[in-house]
């Protein structure tokens, strides 16, 4: 039969043959998991990024003046199949031009060789200046054009490497920025002052991406701020004084805090840690720091550095690619609670090998979270293989629902690791009752006019979808919602709902990630669901859907209010409406059985699903992220969820309940 007749029998009530199909898919789609878990338990999808990073490559290759003619072509290669028909290259599926990513590609395409004369380079350029040229790109850009002789140091703002000696009772000190800034910054304050540039012939040079000319023009700091709040003119003071110091050689601290940088990079960046913070921005900073600092190429730290680095490079034949990073731990507790929920055995092997893999990476280390947070016990998990400096919430909340639903082998042991990951996780409810990522209450907003924090992402702030998958949690091991906990985060909650019924989603795109997180922690916890909050959510995710029965959303939700939960159906995105429906208790709906259509309809015979769009989120207007394995394994749990909502199965059965530590 064929499913647009099942979808309709469905929805007619003659049910059979819909519940036939709904087998097969997601045996399909748990056999496809199986097929990609690693023999060690783990699994670990590709993370897929804009051309910025193949990109920046290049221009690290000629900094160093060590240009691999094969990599330099193979991300050439990469950049120009991204290339836009307008001539610019933008940062997600489907976006407009961008401005950092267009004068990166640009550049990298010069400095390959590619004659400003030559077709696609002068659509480029014409893209560029229409988008203001190089004075319009961020900070960090900017940095890496001063580092080839592109950009004048003086116009950069300053990055002090003495932020690193500001104690922590001062309300500017390196740790009220969130993890990520400092993982950049620390690296970049060194460079910053050793200014290590190495100039490019000529012809390669970018004169022609300043729209008003170089000679002559004011791109200082202060000249590009325009009108100015007063926490900006007073942060524009500073950075005057400092370049005055530099200039006149008063820097007395200077010295100290290079020595104090140095060795907080390099902690940072040896064994423990697949590179500094396990990221690439952090990862290729420090080794520029490095080699700047005049460390040789057989320095271990340094040829530590770069073989992290290379872990990240994907080197298909078909399209070269830079990952921003590795998701493992991720990808691996998302699929284990997909493989369960669809009614894979809690005590299989695959899941038992996930959950010792999971196990084995707990990051004990009281790492930099401590810093503005006391709680004693180090526990959690982070993102990637190895980060121990950096375990965060959104992952630990993830392995914790999935370690709760894994028949333990040791009943004693899995107890003993989930109430200490849970008190960790307890211990980062934030002031306003809510979750942030990496760190509690890194929100001052005054930091935000920094003039080097324009990458949007110099606070660590809380979120609706992170505290409503600790809400999910909290509710799946027992505890109430009258718990003080669970009643903050719910208080929290009200507080950030959108006026239509939605929620922000910082870390998916973009509402409908937030809403549906913020309704299943909702109904895990033992919420009313026809609230008027709560049926108002509802009613958002429903007026959201598309013709074809499924839910898109693309990143430009996150500048145009207008584009809410609009975007071209995607399954990742359909999975979650539909998980957010079904928790606010409509999984009967004609709504829900179209969307649930949607998924049959286009799973393909290994199980998968195709999907092109950017649904992941690094930093809104600045990077975003397509994970792989979106489109695997959130469509399972999504199939998963609406066949046991109508069994009148709300919880998977709980191995690890709270009692001892609510």
């Amino acid at each position: 039969m064929e499913i647009s007749q099942a979808v309709g029998q469905g929805i007619a009530g003659n049910l059979e043959d819909w519940d036939a199909l709904l087998g097969q898919a997601i045996a399909r789609a748990q056999e496809n998991l199986l097929r990609l878990q690693n023999p060690a338990g783990f699994w670990c999808g590709e993370l897929m990024v804009d051309s910025t990073l193949c990109s920046d490559y290049v221009l690290f290759m000629h900094w160093e003046r060590r240009v691999d003619s094969v990599l330099q072509d193979k991300c050439v290669a990469h950049i120009r199949r991204r290339q836009l028909p307008d001539g610019g290259w933008n940062i997600y599926e489907g976006g407009p031009s961008e401005i950092n990513a267009s004068v990166k590609a640009y550049f990298a395409l010069k400095l390959a060789g590619h004659a400003a004369s030559s077709p696609w380079m002068r659509e480029a350029r014409a893209t560029i200046l229409r988008l203001g040229g190089i004075p319009r790109m961020n900070t960090y850009a900017k940095l890496y054009l001063a580092l080839l002789g592109q950009y004048r140091w003086r116009d950069l703002p300053s990055i002090p490497v003495e932020l690193i000696l500001l104690p922590l009772w001062l309300p500017f000190n390196i740790y009220e920025m969130s993890s990520w800034s400092r993982a950049m910054l620390i690296p970049l304050a060194i460079i910053n002052h050793l200014k290590p540039t190495r100039p490019v012939p000529e012809e390669r040079h970018l004169h022609e991406l300043y729209p008003a000319g170089l000679e002559g023009t004011d791109l200082s700091p202060s000249a590009m701020a325009g009108p100015s709040p007063s926490w900006r003119r007073f942060f524009l003071w500073a950075d005057r004084a400092v370049k005055t110091g530099e200039r006149l050689g008063f820097l007395p601290l200077r010295e100290a805090a290079l020595h104090r940088a140095k060795g907080w990079m390099l902690r940072r960046m040896g064994e423990g840690s697949d590179g500094l913070a396990a990221v690439f921005p952090a990862m290729l900073n420090s080794i520029i720091a490095l080699k700047a600092l005049g460390y040789s190429d057989n320095e271990p730290s340094l040829v530590k550095a770069r073989a992290d680095l290379a872990g990240l490079l994907v080197d298909d034949p078909e399209d070269f690619r830079i990952q921003p990073c590795l998701s493992p731990v991720w990808d691996t507790a998302i699929n284990a609670i997909a493989l369960i929920e669809s009614g894979g055995a809690a005590g299989s092997e695959p899941v038992r090998r996930a959950a010792r893999w999971l196990a084995s990476k707990e990051v004990r280390r009281r790492g930099d979270w401590t810093f503005k947070n006391q709680h004693r016990e180090g526990s959690g998990w982070a993102f990637e293989f190895n980060n121990e400096f950096y375990p965060d919430t959104d992952d630990t909340m993830m392995v914790l629902i999935a370690l709760r639903l894994i028949e333990p082998e040791d009943p004693a042991e899995h107890r003993r690791l989930c109430d200490r990951a849970l008190r960790w996780l307890l211990s980062f409810q934030c002031r306003g009752g809510g979750w942030a990522a990496f760190d509690r209450d890194v929100t001052r907003p005054f930091l935000e006019h920094v003039p080097f924090a324009d990458h949007n992402a110099i606070l660590d702030p809380e979120c609706s979808d992170l505290t409503g998958r600790m809400l999910e949690l909290m509710g799946y091991i027992g505890y109430s919602r009258q718990s003080r906990a669970a009643s903050r985060a719910m208080a929290y909650l009200k507080r950030t709902q959108e006026a239509d019924g939605s929620w922000y989603g910082r870390w998916g795109v973009n509402y409908l990630y937030g809403t549906w997180q913020v309704l299943r922690g909702l109904r895990a916890i033992g919420m009313e669901m026809n609230e008027p909050w709560v049926v108002r959510a509802r009613q958002w995710i429903e007026s959201c859907q598309n013709e074809d029965g499924g839910w898109g959303e693309s990143c430009a939700s996150y500048e145009e209010l207008g584009a809410k939960g609009c975007g071209p159906s995607t399954p990742s995105q359909t999975a979650w409406a539909l998980m957010g429906l079904c928790a606010a208790g409509s999984w009967e709906s004609e709504r829900v059985r179209r969307g649930v259509g949607f998924l049959l309809e286009r799973q393909l015979a290994d199980g998968s699903w195709a999907e092109s769009e950017t649904t992941g989120t690094g930093f809104p207007r600045v990077f975003y992220l397509k994970y792989d394995m979106y489109r695997n394994n959130f469509p399972l749990l999504a199939l998963a969820t609406y066949t046991n909502y109508r069994k009148g199965i709300y919880h998977a059965k709980s191995f690890y309940h709270a009692e001892t530590v609510v």
